[in-house]
């Protein structure tokens, strides 16, 4: 069974654009001039382990969405510019699991 957690920064309205697309998705981040940049976490076994790096990660300035699946140990984060690598690894570890680097 896979679990995935998604932990959405701030929602306004509906996530919906006219053309029936979702505003969360990597593609409708690149089309809003947003970053998106995936990680590997070792250690994430659940859905709770996705939900704690997820919320971590999601108080970090300038995110606005956080995908964490702990079959792959991938996390895909949406940002507003580059994220400060140090400022992710501390929010890892803030929910006790490790950043292993860039997937």
């Amino acid at each position: 069974m896979t679990a995935q957690t998604e932990t959405p920064k701030a929602e306004t309205g509906s996530c919906c654009a006219t053309d029936g697309s979702c505003h969360d998705t990597p593609e409708a981040a690149a089309q809003q001039g947003t970053v998106t940049a995936v990680y590997q976490v070792s250690g994430m076994t659940c859905g709770h382990c996705e939900g704690a790096v997820a919320s971590e990660i999601s108080e970090i300035a300038g995110v606005s969405s956080v995908k964490a699946v702990a079959a792959t140990g991938e996390v895909t984060v949406i940002s507003d510019a580059p994220l400060d690598e140090a400022a992710v690894r501390a929010a890892v570890d803030e929910a006790g699991y490790e950043l292993t680097g860039k997937a």
